[in-house]
């Protein structure tokens, strides 16, 4: 049981190092890392996971969404924005991949989709 708990641990303090990174720099997503963050913080210690919600990147990025009320247009638009550009730079290295092409269309398809329709789109404050 100690090790799950330091699998979790471990996931969580990545998630949270490379979502803040991905919050300063425009080409990685901080929105999917500070999911994993806080799945590995709950499940591995209620006081991390309690530390994490309290702490502006959480608040900023994830509270409301997590609080099921949505995002705002501006998230939304930067997240679909940045995975768009990854999955440019995915879909021109493979160009003599035709399935691989077809598969990361139809991702990036269903991703916009997602943020268009599926997530509520809240005022800014």
């Amino acid at each position: 049981m100690k090790l799950k708990k330091a699998m979790y641990l471990a996931l969580g303090f990545l998630g949270l190092a490379l979502g803040a990174v991905g919050a300063v720099l425009p080409l990685l997503p901080a929105f999917p890392f500070l999911l994993l963050a806080a799945f590995g913080f709950g499940k591995s210690s209620e006081k991390l996971n309690n530390w994490f919600k309290n702490t502006r990147l959480y608040r900023e990025n994830l509270a409301d969404y997590v609080a099921g009320k949505g995002m705002t247009r501006r998230t939304k638009i930067r997240i679909m924005v940045t995975v768009t550009l990854l999955m440019a730079v995915g879909f021109a290295m493979m160009h003599a991949v035709l399935v691989g092409r077809i598969i990361l269309g139809a991702v990036w398809v269903f991703h916009i989709l997602y943020f268009t329709f599926g997530v509520r789109t809240i005022p800014a404050e």
